[in-house]
């Protein structure tokens, strides 16, 4: 796969992960390079992600799509991430720009999701900046919570405070 141009519009091209039974929403920015180049979620090798969801699920860490799926719908998660379209220079979050939201209302409106946790400052910004007001209106009851990146990129957080900051999901999945 090419590295994008910064100028070249790039779509979110995997689905949310989620099902009835989801009672937490994990929100990421955009897919990094290494996500879109194996159509999913938290793809490169030294992001964490999978690391600590499986640790603090005293779980097998999954490694195929399907066992990534399976992991999360057991555990009552749902993964999406909060930008559709935008413009980035390969995996920066930082240099996203011309941004066009996930429509999340179509995952809580399906859903008993009672906690939306964002992996990440990015993502929570974005979601804050850009998105529709009516989500916050109509879902007041929902309780937004941004947490400390999994990204390789977050070198301030060791794994050990990752689990510190991120156990609290799991009390609520």
């Amino acid at each position: 796969m090419k590295k994008n141009n910064e100028n070249e519009l790039l779509e979110h091209k995997f689905k949310p992960i989620y099902d009835s039974n989801s009672k937490i929403l994990i929100l990421g920015s955009f897919p990094s390079v290494k996500s879109r180049q194996q159509n999913f979620y938290y793809g490169h090798e030294k992001n964490r992600f999978w690391k600590l969801l499986a640790y603090l699920f005293n779980m097998d860490v999954p490694t195929s799509i399907d066992e990534k799926i399976n992991f999360l719908l057991k555990n009552n998660i749902a993964i999406w991430d909060v930008v559709k379209r935008c413009k980035i220079c390969g995996s920066s979050d930082l240099s996203i720009t011309d941004v066009t939201l996930n429509d999340i209302l179509s995952i809580l409106d399906k859903t008993n999701i009672k906690e939306v946790y964002f992996n990440g400052k990015t993502a929570y910004n974005l979601f804050l900046k850009y998105q529709n007001k009516d989500i916050l209106n109509k879902y007041n009851d929902i309780k937004f919570v941004n947490l400390p990146s999994t990204s390789p990129a977050n070198a301030s957080y060791s794994f050990e405070k990752l689990v510190d900051c991120w156990e609290e999901i799991k009390n609520n999945s």
